[in-house]
């Protein structure tokens, strides 16, 4: 996986813990639906650092908590 992939693995797992849709989580994160629907279908380039955060916050998790998994522990450099 790929960091872009690797971000929406993990939205995808955080919603399925918390028994939410994608729509769920937009609509608590204070998200459009069409960018969580764009970071979930691999069609956003860089999903920014300021969305990720406000879904942390619908989620009610940190950053930290966010990025601390074995599939991010486990990706690639990607400087080239």
């Amino acid at each position: 996986m790929n960091t872009r992939e690797t971000v929406a693995f993990r939205i995808r797992q955080l919603c399925g813990e918390r028994n939410l849709t994608p729509n769920g989580i937009s609509n608590i994160a204070g998200i459009p639906q069409a960018t969580v629907k764009s970071i979930l279908n691999g069609e956003s380039k860089n999903p920014g650092i300021v969305t990720i955060k406000k879904l942390c916050d619908g989620f009610d998790i940190t950053l930290g908590e966010f990025f601390s998994t074995p599939e991010f522990d486990g990706l690639e450099q990607e400087i080239k």
